[in-house]
């Protein structure tokens, strides 16, 4: 593993959160990424230890999917092996393993659960389409040669209906009630990698590894779909729906988040997000009773970190889970989503269960304290701009007093002076004095400085009605920065002296 500057060249502060990594964390700052640079590595992260803690779960191989039932604490994986094995779980961390077949000798890629939970479809390498009881783990229904080639993903969508996709990119519906698919998409050319939901426009959404992802009006009869992206140079590996279904999140092969909206069409992207040093090959949203899940995203990476992402705007989290070198294929939450476990599978042969509750549990109190903590300054800001306002005052007076008094007396030393060189020069009289635009405008500040009380603005008014003189330099010819007491005057006035 290289350095943290090698991998990211940046690095961000991360919220206050509670995470833990099994076997014990690497350096947390691996899995941040940042808006600054900085060649000197941050300061180590305080990991909390976790109140509950669920043990992973060996399966005996690697898992390629994993599915929750959709009511009880039950969740299923499928194997490398074709094996599709079943396991119970509490919220003391405790499981016991339910059952385990093998309806194919070839591995198993994907798996979907009904909204009922009575039925479980499961799709591999063996081309066919297996209908499982979830309760007796027994195969009620097998649709050999569903697809010409390896099939990759499966997706439940409608209470009657499911997609699937398969390595050559051709997508099919099927209703379980019916032995042949509904209709056959080929506008892919390469495998299916993720399928997304849009219930308000009944549209199923596929990414591809051709670097594109189409839109099918499921309603339609049409072989073609109903939109298409440009090709956006990148593997799409995953995807979810963020900000109630308004805005679509794609994770690709080079680590960056592409942000779709809905309302600009699916032509291109509006916005991309690096920061994943590796290939982001999974994505799922929070539970919406956390109070950031609009925006929040979980995303499982090759590099075998499961983070917490929040997006519009970006944020880094902080680390859910982490599995070690082993990269990340599968992440989903229990319960339709909005359950307390979060599981993730990987190449290192063990299911994952994370506890949402305990690492996001602070997120609510470090919330109001920050508001206390922001409202408290605020007060305090309050009081000191008060109190220099006051004081600004009070000094502005006593320097209006004391320039009145200087400005006067430094008029009748002028006209005595005058007055002597008149008698002295004959003929030659004293040109007016010049009050240079610096002083004017300093006294004008002070003048504003002052305002408030009802005596100086008195009298900055006298000495401003006093002070105006007629300028004897209208071109600015001569911009010398006069003394307290020094005069403009020709140099024949000193002709006779």
């Amino acid at each position: 593993m290289s350095s943290w500057p090698d991998r990211f060249g940046c690095v961000a502060i991360p919220r206050k959160i509670k995470f833990t990594t099994a076997g014990g964390p690497r350096n947390p700052w691996d899995c941040l990424w940042g808006l600054c640079n900085s060649s000197t590595p941050p300061p180590k992260l305080d990991i909390g230890k976790r109140k509950t803690t669920m043990p992973d779960i060996p399966v005996g191989a690697q898992i390629f999917d994993l599915a929750f039932h959709p009511t009880s604490t039950t969740v299923f994986t499928g194997l490398l092996t074709g094996e599709i094995k079943a396991f119970s779980y509490d919220d003391q961390g405790a499981y016991n393993s339910k059952f385990s077949i093998r309806p194919s000798k070839r591995s198993c890629r994907g798996l979907a659960m009904s909204e009922s939970g009575d039925r479980l479809w499961a799709v591999g390498k063996g081309k066919s389409l297996f209908t499982i009881d979830p309760n007796t783990g027994s195969v009620i229904e097998t649709r050999k040669a569903a697809h010409d080639v390896a099939i990759n993903r499966v997706k439940r969508f409608l209470p009657n209906m499911l997609c699937t996709g398969d390595d050559d990119g051709v997508i099919k519906l099927w209703d379980p009630r019916k032995q042949d698919a509904l209709r056959s998409y080929t506008h892919h050319f390469d495998f299916i990698s993720d399928f997304l939901w849009l219930e308000d426009k009944k549209h199923l959404v596929a990414t591809s590894g051709d670097g594109t992802l189409s839109v099918i009006d499921v309603r339609s009869k049409k072989i073609e779909p109903f939109a298409q992206s440009e090709d956006q140079e990148d593997e799409l590996l995953s995807i979810v729906a963020i900000k109630g279904g308004q805005k679509i999140v794609v994770g690709t092969q080079l680590g960056i988040l592409s942000i779709f909206n809905r309302k600009s069409g699916w032509g291109d992207c509006v916005d991309r997000i690096p920061g994943h040093p590796h290939s982001i090959d999974a994505l799922c949203t929070l539970p919406s009773s956390y109070p950031s899940s609009h925006s929040t995203v979980l995303t499982g990476s090759s590099d075998g970190l499961l983070r917490a992402v929040q997006l519009l705007p970006t944020k880094l989290l902080g680390v859910v889970a982490d599995h070690g070198e082993f990269p990340i294929e599968r992440i989903a939450v229990d319960l339709k989503g909005e359950g307390r476990w979060v599981g993730s599978v990987g190449h290192e042969e063990i299911l994952k269960l994370t506890d949402l509750k305990e690492v996001f549990e602070d997120e609510d109190g470090d919330e109001s304290g920050e508001e206390e903590s922001s409202s408290e300054d605020e007060e305090g800001e309050e009081e000191k701009e008060a109190g220099l306002k006051m004081g600004n005052n009070e000094r502005a007076k006593q320097k209006a007093k004391v320039r009145a008094d200087s400005d006067s007396s430094d008029e009748d030393e002028s006209e005595s002076e005058s007055d002597a060189s008149g008698d002295e020069g004959g003929e030659t009289s004293k040109p007016p004095a010049v009050i240079p635009d610096d002083a004017e405008e300093a006294v004008s500040g002070e003048q504003e400085d002052g305002a408030s009380s009802s005596d100086d603005s008195d009298v900055f008014s006298e000495g401003k009605k006093r002070k105006k003189k007629k300028d004897l330099d209208p071109m600015k010819t001569i911009r010398r920065k006069k003394g307290r007491n020094e005069i403009d005057a020709e140099p024949s006035f000193f002709a006779d002296l």
